[in-house]
């Protein structure tokens, strides 16, 4: 089955950019195309899609707001010509951001995060029982389940972690340190002071850092040989 995309976008070069990429892929299929994100919501009413392709600024409602206005987001994927959203819009849980003129060679990356994603979340979903998981609470009422090896990273913010799986992200207040101790050793492991990284997720390793999901982790300098050991000995 084709993987669905629609593309948002108030430039007509763009959304046809956009369309000729994925034209040359079989995988995909474009379900529609606007030119404003108003008529997109109301298409999104009656139909589904796996993927959006979205601009940042355009009249009425622009992308940042009409990505906070959808229940069950499908995957996300900015297409902008500034840079200064993407922050904003890695809270949202935004698989990539593309900076315009969109080269071919850096839209299939993204593309390829799409295949990794879908196929990771159809082999959960298929396989769901007795997967090991924890609970943690999200906010001061809630208490989510966590899938252990949905979890990509857990990162530090002071008081607080961010815990960023294949299928979402995460704040709890907690320690690393504590939240470590909850996890396997023989599956996660600390890379550095702010950093606790899934093992088995680790697409590369290059000098003192580790790659997940096309971003590059730095590996502390009283971790690396542990480090290091571990990855080399996990992957014999």
């Amino acid at each position: 089955m084709k993987i669905k995309c629609l593309i948002i976008d108030d430039e007509p070069l763009a959304i046809n950019i956009i369309k000729n990429y994925l034209q040359q892929i079989d995988d995909f299929e474009i379900s529609e195309t606007f030119n404003n994100a108003i008529y997109a919501l109301n298409f999104l009413k009656s139909n589904s899609v796996d993927v959006i392709f979205i601009d940042i600024n355009m009249p009425v409602l622009n992308g940042i707001n009409f990505i906070k206005s959808l229940e069950n987001p499908p995957l996300l994927i900015i297409t902008s010509a500034h840079d200064q959203f993407a922050l904003e819009t890695y809270e949202l849980d935004v698989l990539d951001y593309l900076i315009k003129p969109i080269e071919f060679p850096r839209f299939m990356k993204a593309l390829n995060k799409i295949n990794r994603r879908i196929k990771n979340n159809e082999d959960l979903s298929s396989n769901s029982q007795n997967r090991p998981y924890i609970f943690v609470k999200i906010d001061k009422k809630k208490m989510k389940k966590i899938f252990l090896d949905e979890i990509l990273t857990v990162e530090s913010l002071k008081d607080y972690l961010k815990i960023n799986t294949t299928t979402g992200r995460y704040i709890i207040h907690s320690t690393l340190s504590d939240f470590t101790n909850l996890l396997p050793s023989s599956d996660f492991i600390r890379i550095h002071r702010s950093y606790t990284i899934a093992i088995n997720k680790i697409e590369a390793v290059e000098g003192n850092s580790v790659e997940i999901e096309g971003l590059r982790y730095v590996i502390g300098r009283s971790y690396i040989e542990e480090v290091k050991h571990k990855i080399l000995n996990s992957s014999i």
